[in-house]
Formats: C-alpha cells, sequence, structure tokens
C-alpha cells in the first residue's frame, strides 16, 4: 500500500483467499449448499413431472408429488437463505474485528498521512459488500456445479449427446459469459471503489475544513470539485450498468439459444431412432427448466467486478506489514516487571532513566536525526529547545517507538526498545502530542483513556493538575459535558489542557510532553508547569518546546538543530 504499487491480484485468487476465511463456518456452508442443490432439484423436477402428468395424460400421484415437491422448494430456499446469511454477517463481523487489528498495528508509521476517507470507505461499505461474495456466491457457484452435474447426468440418461450438449449450455451460461463479462468490467470495479473512497474523503475533508471554506470564499470551488467528482463516480457506474444490461441480454439470447437448441437436437435423435416422444420431452422440458442455478451464478458477475474490488482492497489492508512490530509480552520477560512503586502502572517495568546511544532516523530519504545521543536521567526534567522541523517530535515518537530507528539504539532501563513488551512500554511512558484528539464523548471519559477504570476523583485530582477543573465545573454538565467531534466544540488550550490532564492521570514514570503549553496562556502555562514540578520528582520527563519560558522548568536545557543536539 505504501512504497511500490502492488500488482493487483486475479479474480480468483481473491476468491480463494476470501473463501479461505469461511474455514472456521464451513459445516454450515456445507449445509446451505446441500439444500441450495435440493432446492433447486424440486423446481427442476416439478416441471419435469409437469411434463410427464401431460404425457401420460392422468397421474394424481404425480399432482401430489408436484405439490410436496413445491412446498418442500419454499422450505429449502428459505434454510439455504438462512445458512448463507447467518454466515456473511457473521463473517463480516470477523473481518471487521481483523481490520481493526491490522489498522492498530499498522499506526501510526503506516498510517500517517494516510486518506482517512478511504479507510472509512474499506471499513464500512467494502466490507459490508462483501455480504454479497459470501451470502450469494460461494454457494451459489457449488449449488450451480453440482446441480448442472446431476442434471447432465439425468439428461444423459436418455442420450449421451443430449448430456454433453447440456453441460456445454451450462458452461457457456454460467462460466464463459460471467468471465469475459467480469474480465471487462474487472478494472472498472477497482475503479468505482476508489473513486467511491476518494469522494468520501473529500467529503470529510470538505466537512471539517468548512470555516476555512466559508472564511476564504471557497465554497462555489468546493463545491464544483465535488461536483466534478461525482459526475465521474456516476459515468463509471452507468459503465458498469451498460454491461449489466449487455450481460443479461446475452445470457438471456444464450438460455433461449440452448433451449431451442435441445428441442430440435433431440428432435433429430428421434428421427434417427435414438430417443422416444418422452426422451425429447423430458430432455427440452429439463433443459428449460435447469438454468436457474446456472442463470445465477451468471448474474454474479454484474455486482461481482465491485465485489472483488472491495476484497482486494480489505485483503490488501489484511496483509499490509507494519514498519514497527508489536512486541508480546514473554513469559522470560517476567522477571522484569516490577511491583517497585516507580513502576506506575500494571505491565511497566522498573524504570531507571533512559538513553539514545548514536540514533539516526530518516523519513524515506530525509535525514531526521543522525549520529543522536543523550542521557535522560531518573528523576529529573530535560529540556529540548529548537526551532520547528527539527527533528524535537520525531524524537518523542523514537522513545514511544511509533518508528524503529534507522542505525543506534533507544534504550529505557539498560533494555533496548526494540526488545520491551509494547504494552509494557506504553504503560511505563505517558506522551503528551502537540495536537490532542479528543473523542466524541464526555470530557470525564476523554481524561479517562489515561487510566481505563479510572475513579471520578482520580480524573478530578488530574484535572486540578492540569488547570482544566474549574472550567469544567462551569459547563451545564460539569465533567459529563459532551465535547462534540474531534472536541470541536472546546478551544485549542481547553483540548491541550485534557491532553496534559490524561498524561496526569496515566502517570507513568517517564513523562514526554511536546509542546504541552503551546496554545495556553501565561498563566494556565505557570499552573501546569508547577503541577508538573510537583508531580514529577520521581519521574522522568522530557519536556519539548519552543517557548523559553517553559524551558525554565529543566534542570537540563539542550538545544536541537537539524538533528543535532548541543
Amino acid at each position: 500500500m505504501t512504497g511500490a504499487k502492488k500488482e493487483r491480484r486475479s479474480g480468483i485468487r481473491i476468491m480463494a483467499q476470501l473463501i479461505g476465511l469461511v474455514k472456521p463456518l464451513l459445516h454450515i456452508m456445507t449445509a446451505a449448499i446441500l439444500l441450495g442443490v435440493l432446492g433447486y432439484l424440486c423446481t427442476i423436477f416439478l416441471t419435469i413431472l409437469a411434463g410427464q402428468a401431460i404425457l401420460k395424460g392422468s397421474g394424481q400421484n404425480l399432482f401430489l408429488l408436484m405439490g410436496i415437491l413445491a412446498v418442500f422448494r419454499g422450505i429449502l430456499h428459505y434454510a439455504e437463505q438462512y445458512c448463507n446469511h447467518f454466515i456473511a454477517f457473521k463473517l463480516l463481523a470477523i473481518i471487521r474485528h481483523k481490520v481493526f487489528a491490522a489498522l492498530r498495528k499498522l499506526c501510526p508509521a503506516k498510517l500517517e498521512g494516510r486518506d482517512k476517507g478511504n479507510l472509512i470507505s474499506i471499513i464500512t461499505t467494502d466490507i459490508e459488500l462483501l455480504e454479497v461474495f459470501y451470502a450469494h456466491t460461494i454457494s451459489p457457484i457449488a449449488i450451480a456445479v453440482l446441480t448442472s452435474l446431476i442434471m447432465v447426468i439425468f439428461i444423459g440418461s436418455y442420450h449421451i449427446l443430449a448430456g454433453l450438449f447440456a453441460l456445454a449450455a451450462y458452461v457457456v451460461v454460467g462460466a464463459v459469459i460471467p468471465l469475459w463479462n467480469g474480465k471487462r468490467g474487472g478494472n472498472r470495479g477497482m475503479e468505482f471503489r476508489t473513486g467511491f473512497g476518494e469522494l468520501n474523503s473529500f467529503v470529510l475533508d470538505s466537512l471539517r475544513g468548512l470555516d476555512e471554506t466559508l472564511q476564504y470564499g471557497q465554497g462555489e470551488k468546493r463545491d464544483q470539485e465535488m461536483e466534478e467528482r461525482s459526475v465521474r463516480l456516476g459515468n463509471l457506474q452507468k459503465g458498469l450498468s451498460r454491461l449489466e444490461g449487455s450481460q443479461r441480454s446475452f445470457t438471456t439470447l444464450a438460455i433461449l439459444t440452448f433451449s431451442f437448441g435441445m428441442l430440435f437436437f433431440t428432435l433429430y435423435l428421434g428421427q434417427q431412432g435414438e430417443l422416444d416422444f418422452g426422451g425429447i420431452l423430458t430432455c427440452t422440458i429439463a433443459m428449460m427448466g435447469s438454468f436457474g442455478p446456472v442463470t445465477a451464478l451468471s448474474s454474479l458477475s454484474n455486482n461481482l467486478n465491485q465485489t472483488l474490488a472491495s476484497g482486494e482492497r480489505v485483503l490488501s489492508i489484511l496483509e499490509e506489514e507494519p514498519l514497527v512490530e508489536e512486541i508480546p509480552e514473554k513469559n522470560s520477560l517476567a522477571a522484569s516487571q516490577s511491583t517497585d512503586r516507580k513502576s506506575a502502572q500494571p505491565g511497566t517495568f522498573a524504570f531507571t532513566g533512559a538513553r539514545t546511544e548514536h540514533v539516526t532516523f530518516a523519513y524515506e530519504d530525509e535525514v531526521i536525526l543522525k549520529d543522536y545521543s543523550l542521557e535522560l536521567p531518573q528523576g529529573k526534567i530535560i529540556g529540548i529547545h529548537g526551532a520547528s522541523g527539527s527533528g524535537k517530535s520525531t524524537f518523542l515518537k523514537l522513545l514511544m517507538r511509533f518508528w524503529d530507528v534507522d542505525q543506534g539504539s533507544i534504550k529505557l532501563s539498560g533494555r533496548d526498545v526494540r526488545q520491551i513488551p509494547t504494552a509494557w512500554l506504553r504503560g511505563t511512558e505517558s506522551y503528551v502530542t502537540q495536537e490532542t484528539h479528543l473523542f466524541h464523548d464526555s470530557i470525564a471519559n476523554n481524561i479517562a483513556i489515561g487510566k481505563p477504570g479510572a475513579s471520578r476523583e482520580e480524573i478530578t485530582e488530574a484535572a486540578k493538575k492540569a488547570s482544566i477543573h474549574d472550567f469544567i465545573m462551569t459547563l451545564p454538565e460539569g465533567y459529563d459535558t459532551e465535547v462534540g467531534e474531534l472536541g470541536d466544540t472546546l478551544s485549542g488550550g481547553e483540548k491541550q489542557r485534557i491532553g496534559v490532564a490524561r498524561a496526569f492521570l496515566h502517570d507513568g514514570p517517564f513523562l514526554l510532553l511536546d509542546e504541552p503549553t503551546s496554545n495556553l496562556d501565561s498563566l494556565n502555562e505557570g499552573i501546569i508547569l508547577k503541577s508538573l514540578k510537583e508531580s514529577s520528582r520521581e519521574k522522568t520527563v522530557v519536556l519539548v518546546s519552543h517557548r523559553k519560558s517553559t524551558m525554565n522548568l529543566a534542570d537540563k536545557v539542550y538545544a536541537m538543530d537539524n538533528g543535532r543536539i548541543s
């Protein structure tokens, strides 16, 4: 997904990989296939029995049997559809879980800068489209194959050439036409799904930037671009609809051709004395009435192009390799887990300081840090001062192991971060970013992210340290006030103080602060810095800021310039 563009896999390969996900529900899929085959056979032999009744001129028992078959057809069809949809919705839940787990492993390194609208499209509409594949594609294929084989044998029992003619008909309608149509529209299906995701991104981006759009009079331009994107998407949809229409026309033409072909062919065999009238009538009726399964299979190609495109996009997410592999908890490291009071959170270890040794790191070809070494002793506040773009924020992200260093090492308590279980590392570090993200939830729940299960007293105490408690108490619902989407109801400074409150609540022994007071006035900055000083006597604090007033808190200040430290 990043770097070189991956070659798109074939439709057969996509289907095979999607079918592989059915393994836990294979027994239900088998039942659905058997029920589907029996249901179609009931329908087919209903018409055959009707022909037999006409042929014999009577047949009370045949009419009774036809009634039984009609009832069973309804029951079997319902049971088959129930099984298919149970499998589909169960698998969609499993796939969503897998996609979220994959995205969690990919972030933040692989997802930073990624098109969020396209990701939303994959998680929602692309996965939802797979319902068509699991409920209306896998079992119909198996049902069409098995039912067609049974009918070939049945028709072939009257005459082997009639059976071979039926086989050719089923192959053309159920395989040749769908494959031909799928090949024509395969790229268009992927183009449509990609365009749909890009339109989602554009709409999402436009909504988030609505204030700026109005302020600078860009509304008409955004509206025009949205219309152009919608028209392009509509044209792609029209193209797919035309393919669907032509496919249906060719399928109907093929069915009529083979149906009358069977009639004329069996009449010819009758003239040759190789087939009696009963055989002619039965073979023709069987041929005409048995296209149901392969017609359903042929119709799949109408939506299969988009479904396979969605499957390709979902599988690409599931198969994408993360830049940073998470380290699971290992029994061999259990001895390192500490109950020492310096280990503030469960799953942390005894923290005794950190250091970087000759660290070099680059974003692709742009070197950010070069031969960077720094000692971060326990119980000290280390300030890092420098201009924007000098590598300060990148340094904190490397300490969090959002990325791995290209050269050198980063060590916590003498242990390389690439060997520390990720959960322990996150539990040890408290991280405040420049831009605080707030979820569409209450203020209390947004602060509580720092410590799941925290009591209201703990949340309140953290808010007081972050100089946000008094503001919260002025709100109509206090801590239960909803912050709105992306925290739009709060100012930048209020959001930043909630981020600081999270860090106080998390209470990790290693505190990383990236411009924690950049959006605050001098009064609130002073209150927060005082709280930091008081609560960090046993912590190691890395304080990044361009403000000299903030640096006054630090025990030692380093200046960073183009990845160099001094």
